[in-house]
This record gives C-alpha cells, structure tokens and sequence, in this order.
C-alpha cells in the first residue's frame, strides 16, 4: 500500500504493485521491484563487486574524516558515499584480476577552500608527525580561523590516528601524535575546514612513515 503525503498529484511513498515511491535527501523518486536473476554474473559484474568491497573497506576506518571532508560534494552525494565513488573512479589500481587502491590517488576531503601554500610534513622523534605551512591568506575565501585536519592511516592493520579540528591556518604549523600499538607503515592526509564549518579544502596526500 501506498500514501499521498502531498495529494493526488504529489509523490507518493509506499508500494503499489511492482512500483516503489520513495525519497532521498527529499528527492521523491520510483523504482520497480528487483526482477530475480538467473543468469551468473559476468566476469566485469565480478569486478565490480570486487571494486565496490574493497573501497567499502579501505574507507570505513576513516569515514569520520570523510563525513567532514566530503560534506556538500553534489546536491545527491556527500560524505561516505561520495568519498568512495571519488576512489572508485581515480583511486583503483587494475593488474589482471588484481584490484588494489593506490593510497596517493585517495581524496579523504573535496571542496574549494584554499590550501595554504608551502605545506611540508617533517617527522619529529618519536611517533610525531610536524605539518607546517604559510600562514599568510591571500585571498578572500580562506580565513586565518581555518582549522587544519590530519590523519595517519596503517592500511593493514586498519588504524587511524586522527585530529579532525586542529590548529589554525594562523599558527603555520601542528603535530600529529600517532600514539598507536600498531607498527608499519602509515599514510598521512592533511585538508583544512572553514572556521565556520562552511567549507573545506581538498585532501592532500603528504607520504609515508613508518611506526
């Protein structure tokens, strides 16, 4: 059974036959009732569902990241789901039947504030991490409020070591403590976030450490 939450001539949510009405991020939409398959998947179907799990995966230590990184991408995709259509279609390394995700092509945030320039990583004694950079704004879009977010990801292991709001653009520099159990080998992400959470930076990669 189906509703009219709008009258007759709106949208309606429900099931009515082999129709579905429902809505996404207040979009009314229609689809019919999945037809069962008989025929084996194909050996590009399995490919994909092979893309789709690993990408699943590789994201789901850092979807706090993502969830503010990725904020706002398009009027029907952000957050999670946006950040790993973003990998699936630039970050996917294909050998034969090998899938791998190429760590340096991953986007962890995606939006028009401005980096600051002469962003540099230096690894401190220890298990610390120095990002440093120009604190000088030269343009109207960033601000000197602007909060940097730097995260440390062991891809094997599955640990993350992340600090989503952390000193601002002002200060020209902060330090990641990667106080983890974990050893190898750590990827680092950086991206800044408007003072007023309005907008952020694109992700970049800044390389390896080993821990």
């Amino acid at each position: 059974m189906a509703k009219f939450n709008q009258g007759i001539t709106g949208p309606f949510q429900g099931k009515v036959g082999r129709v579905i009405g429902a809505s996404w991020k207040g979009i009314p939409y229609m689809r019919a009732l999945p037809k069962k398959r008989t025929s084996p998947p194909t050996a590009g179907e399995l490919a994909n569902r092979k893309k789709w799990t690993l990408s699943q995966q590789w994201l789901q230590p850092v979807q706090d990241f993502v969830r503010i990184g990725f904020k706002g991408y398009s009027p029907k995709s952000e957050g999670f789901i946006a950040a790993k259509s973003y990998l699936l279609k630039n970050a996917m390394v294909v050998n034969g039947e090998t899938v791998a995700i190429d760590p340096a092509r991953v986007k962890l945030s995606w939006g028009d504030l401005p980096l600051p320039n002469n962003l540099l990583m230096t690894r401190l004694e220890g298990k610390l991490v120095q990002f440093t950079w120009d604190p000088n704004v030269y343009d109207d879009v960033a601000c000197n409020g602007d909060q940097i977010m730097m995260l440390a990801y062991n891809v094997e292991k599955d640990s993350v070591v992340d600090d989503l709001y952390g000193r601002v653009r002002a200060h020209g520099s902060d330090i990641l403590n990667i106080d983890t159990s974990k050893t190898g080998t750590f990827h680092l992400y950086v991206a800044f976030v408007a003072h007023d959470r309005s907008r952020q930076s694109e992700s970049m990669y800044m390389g390896t450490v080993e821990i």
